[in-house]
């Protein structure tokens, strides 16, 4: 995400078309990105839980297996940031936006597949409660990936300016690079030795795949509606013009930072959660997912009061033109609201997987957030709503990014409801019910 912000700003004081175009195109990446590591990432409480229960012979043999789904994925992903045509015709993006989005793309298509396996390594070392490798290998990735956009993004020393495109090729570059340190921790590091991880590879498991698909599939499925809930209003908005479409990308480039932090504690949360589900002790595991749940809500609280104070301020850090800065203000008031909500429900969607509750939480994603949250949005902002019963109000399209923020918030605020009923009964289930 800090790649991500560091984008935001380098591409909003090279222009403001080239912050538009990152804009739609780093929502339809995150969107292909965040849906298919969602798979991935659901394999962290399957080792978390074999880690707890004593069987870490098994985990390398799980790991190579996970290749070949990783290699499915790759596949289904590149072919989709090689191919968003459809879909920029479709939300209708300015046609002088498109060619610009469309080559952003191309670059991290090529891109795709190590940063894929870097989220594979990533997620093994937090299953083993070892995470501070990833900590300091993306650190370092950051200083290089800075500097580096700056110089393709601007041009200079016989590089000529790329604009946006000079974002995906530094990210393709870091992302080669982060895969090649992770190999060689794999190979040398004392840590992954007792896992047999590079033994030969064996030929496909069927069953064991089938259980990461059990897992994965609605896992990334619901990370898919979730991420594509918020990513695709950048593609709505983006119709709205230059000013909005750049405004928006301020607002969710820091609601996406603000995410990191109930991401990050919920991967943590979890993987415990996971391990002593494994030893067995439900009890420990209950109050570790109280606990969870209740450092969540203060960081959040916290947080959306700091964003809320700083409003005003923090968009000038993005783009010097004024109405841009000012309509980012705007939206960052929605912002603080959203990122409660989004935070307490990342928490429960988590923990609901250390459970093995996956089905009701994508149908519940899907109805509201799709439902309510971007289909009520783009309602509001070019539909309008008419007559509203006997009030006789007229509610008019806005043309205004803020309802799309508006819808959001309503609808998150709903699942995060939702799903605390849903993790309130899964955590008094017996032990014997968790396979279900």
């Amino acid at each position: 995400m800090a790649f991500g912000v560091a984008d935001t700003m380098i591409a909003g004081r090279h222009s403001d078309a080239a912050l538009a175009a990152l804009s739609v195109g780093s929502a339809i990446y995150i969107s292909v990105y965040v849906a298919l590591i969602g798979i991935v990432q659901a394999l962290l409480p399957i080792w978390a839980e074999m880690r707890g229960a004593r069987r870490e012979h098994e985990i390398g043999a799980s790991m190579r297996q996970s290749l070949y789904l990783c290699a499915v994925i790759t596949l289904c992903g590149t072919a989709v940031l090689l191919l968003p045509g459809p879909l920029l015709r479709f939300a209708q993006v300015p046609q002088a936006m498109q060619a610009e989005v469309q080559s952003y793309l191309a670059v991290l298509a090529l891109a795709f597949a190590p940063a894929l396996l870097f989220r594979l390594f990533s997620t093994l070392n937090q299953s083993l409660g070892r995470p501070q490798l990833v900590t300091w290998l993306q650190i370092g990735a950051l200083a290089v990936k800075v500097p580096l956009s700056v110089w393709l993004v601007g041009g200079g020393a016989g590089v000529p300016a790329m604009g946006v495109v000079g974002c995906a090729w530094a990210t393709f570059v870091v992302n080669f690079l982060l895969l090649a340190a992770a190999l060689v921790l794999l190979r040398t590091n004392a840590l992954y030795r007792p896992f047999g991880l590079w033994q030969r590879m064996e030929r496909p498991d069927w069953k064991r795949i089938r259980e990461f698909l059990r897992m994965g599939l609605p896992g990334g499925l619901s990370y898919m509606v979730e991420v594509t809930s918020f990513t695709l209003m950048a593609v709505f908005i983006a119709r709205l013009g230059t000013t909005a479409a750049a405004a928006h990308q301020i607002a969710a480039s820091l609601s996406a930072v603000l995410y990191m932090v109930p991401l990050s504690l919920s991967i943590a949360c979890s993987a415990r959660v996971s391990f002593w589900i494994g030893r067995g002790d439900l009890a420990q595991a209950r109050r570790l997912v109280g606990m969870g749940l209740g450092l969540m809500a203060s960081l959040a609280i916290s947080l959306a009061a700091l964003l809320w104070l700083l409003h005003k301020q923090l968009p000038s850090l993005f783009s010097r033109n004024p109405e841009v800065a000012s309509t980012a203000a705007a939206l960052l008031l929605w912002v603080a609201l959203y990122h409660v909500a989004d935070a307490i429900q990342a928490m429960c969607a988590f923990l609901l997987r250390c459970y093995r509750v996956t089905l009701l939480p994508l149908f519940i994603y899907g109805s509201v957030l799709w439902g309510m949250g971007l289909t009520g949005g783009y309602w509001l902002t070019y539909v309008g709503w008419g007559e509203v019963g006997m009030l006789g109000l007229n509610w008019q399209a806005t043309q205004s990014a803020s309802s799309f923020w508006a819808a959001a918030t309503l609808a998150l605020t709903l699942v995060s409801l939702c799903f605390c009923g849903l993790l309130w009964r899964a955590v008094r289930r017996p032990v014997a019910a968790l396979g279900a």
